[in-house]
């Protein structure tokens, strides 16, 4: 009997201590699960802030989305080095070996952040994965695919300092709707954006680089589409993508791009010149047709050419209306 009595106990006991665990199980799980929010709060004045005083009414844009939790934009600043590694000519990202090209972006991060110092910079690799090219070559679709090794390169190069990575598309003759699919298990990692370049979207059929091409809001809104069903599919934080763009006629009908909280949308002003060109552009083509956040490229080579031979300082083009929230040096 005294050790039938003795194992009652024992089983009590350990079905006491099993209850005990289980309930501190289901409190851990609990506060683990618990979902992430967004400051809505915060948002919203940190897009005020970013509309810089705009007197037209465009900024902050009217009825656009909250993003989901984990969004970027616009709680920091991006920074991008665009370029691809088989090229000097394509960008800062292409021209020196991989540890010079991140001291150099460290260090423009940091000018960026002694320029605003209440937004945090985010350092980002642009890399061109799909190159436009004159000739037709194998596909007949004036591109060039870069390997996936070379993406690989990329995304193990941005790792010692954190950052993002944007893989940028120039379709030529193909489509975002050819070329996207072909990204996606670099694309549902939570690191990697997407950007397309209406510039070599040679629609009408002549040879990238004789003239400026062009993506309608279809187009936009495939790719839009695309993204966001991938960060439900892998449950990723929203995206960032970014499309650059010089002229009108490089996005169509923008009144009809679609927002949604998975997809952060970025109209990056890609022109080059001296600064009363560039902002010019930025005023007519992308403040003057707003869809939610804006960019702004600096051309180290290009943009000196011409008088008075220097680049935008961080504090000329954060005095632009809106102000960007997406930097990016070629």
């Amino acid at each position: 009997m005294r050790n039938i009595f003795h194992i009652l106990l024992l089983l009590i006991f350990s079905v006491s201590i099993g209850c005990a665990s289980v309930r501190t199980l289901r409190r851990d799980t609990s506060t683990t699960t618990a979902k992430a929010t967004l400051d809505t709060a915060r948002y919203d004045s940190l897009m005020a802030r970013l509309a810089n005083g705009d007197k037209t009414g465009k900024w902050p844009v009217k009825k656009s989305p909250y993003p989901l939790p984990g969004a970027i934009l616009p709680f920091n600043r991006v920074v991008a080095y665009y370029g691809n590694m088989y090229s000097k000519n394509m960008g800062i990202l292409g021209q020196y070996e991989p540890k010079v090209m991140l001291e150099k972006l460290k260090a423009e991060v940091k000018n960026w952040e002694d320029a605003d110092p209440e937004t945090p910079v985010k350092p980002a690799l642009h890399y061109i994965c799909v190159t436009a090219q004159a000739d037709a070559g194998r596909n007949g679709l004036h591109n060039l695919r870069m390997p996936f090794s070379q993406i690989d390169k990329a995304i193990e190069m941005a790792k010692p300092i954190d950052a993002l990575v944007f893989l940028d598309i120039q379709v030529g003759f193909s489509t975002v709707e050819e070329e996207l699919p072909r990204l996606e298990k670099y694309l549902k990692m939570p690191n990697v954006h997407f950007g397309i370049d209406p510039e070599f979207s040679m629609k009408e059929g002549s040879v990238p680089g004789k003239r400026i091409g062009t993506f309608d809001a279809k187009d936009i809104n495939f790719v839009s589409n695309y993204l966001n069903n991938l960060c439900k599919k892998y449950n990723l934080p929203p995206k960032i993508f970014v499309v650059h763009r010089f002229t009108r006629l490089m996005v169509t009908n923008y009144k009809d791009i679609k927002l949604n909280s998975n997809v952060q949308f970025v109209m990056d002003m890609d022109g080059w010149g001296g600064p009363e060109l560039k902002k010019g552009t930025y005023k007519y083509f992308v403040a003057g047709e707003p869809v939610q956040f804006t960019g702004f490229k600096l051309f180290y080579k290009n943009d000196v050419k011409k008088v008075p031979n220097r680049m935008m300082t961080p504090k000329e083009v954060l005095s632009l209306k809106p102000a960007p929230i997406y930097i990016q040096y070629q």
